[in-house]
């Protein structure tokens, strides 16, 4: 995803953008409001993590008048202040989440990871993985040309695989991405839908890798 973080901090705002660009996403920093407004308007932006207290602009009046001119891009507000009435008043500001400061990378991650799964982000894309095409909005998949049929969630595993192909998935990742955040840590699901995938795949099997103690990934075969 292309994401605009709108932080005046920073140090924060490196952190931030080091840890999602190390996740694969592509990030923009906008030191203060008014820069983050106009990158909001302008930038071609798959979500927003925008800090609360904000120079120029603060987080709350850039949120409302994003909502006010149609901008629906999620967006994530991050506060030092974390009083229900301040959550409340960001929300209905037209935020889609909230984190206290100071947070866990990882839930930061994972409430990103559910907003795009919210918003439907890219969900018009093909994606074409040596000689896998996985047809995204209309969820059909074909190998060499020829279709193969996949359950609900066999289809949202091979997407989420294919859409960062060559990029390694920890099964705590996948559980957190297809199954949702409510689902038990200590299942073997991933394993059982992977292997599920690879037999349905046949010859293109070899797609998918497995790396001990690292995940799975979806990587095309050498030339």
């Amino acid at each position: 995803m292309q994401i605009l973080i709108v932080e005046d901090e920073e140090r924060v705002a490196r952190f931030i953008a080091r840890g999602l660009e190390a996740e694969g996403h592509r990030c923009q920093v906008a030191p203060d409001g008014a820069q983050g407004l106009r990158e909001a308007r302008h930038g071609d932006y798959d979500l927003i993590v925008l800090d609360r207290m904000l120079p120029a602009i603060d987080g709350v009046a850039l949120c409302r008048q994003l909502r006010a001119d149609g901008l629906r891009t999620p967006v994530l507000m991050l506060t030092a202040l974390d009083a229900v009435e301040d959550r409340v008043s960001g929300l209905r500001a037209g935020a889609d989440d909230y984190l206290a400061k100071p947070f866990d990378f990882d839930e930061l991650l994972a409430r990103i990871e559910a907003l795009s799964r919210r918003g439907g982000l890219d969900s018009s894309e093909t994606l074409e993985v040596g000689p896998l095409c996985v047809d995204v909005p209309g969820r059909r998949v074909t190998l060499a040309g020829s279709e193969v049929e996949l359950t609900a969630l066999e289809f949202d595993l091979l997407r989420l695989l294919a859409s960062s192909a060559g990029r390694y998935w920890s099964r705590e990742r996948i559980l957190n991405r297809v199954w949702g955040s409510a689902a038990d840590p200590e299942t073997n699901v991933v394993d059982v839908y992977v292997s599920r995938l690879r037999r349905k795949l046949g010859e293109g099997a070899g797609l998918i890798q497995t790396r001990r103690g690292v995940g799975y990934c979806l990587q095309a075969p050498a030339d």
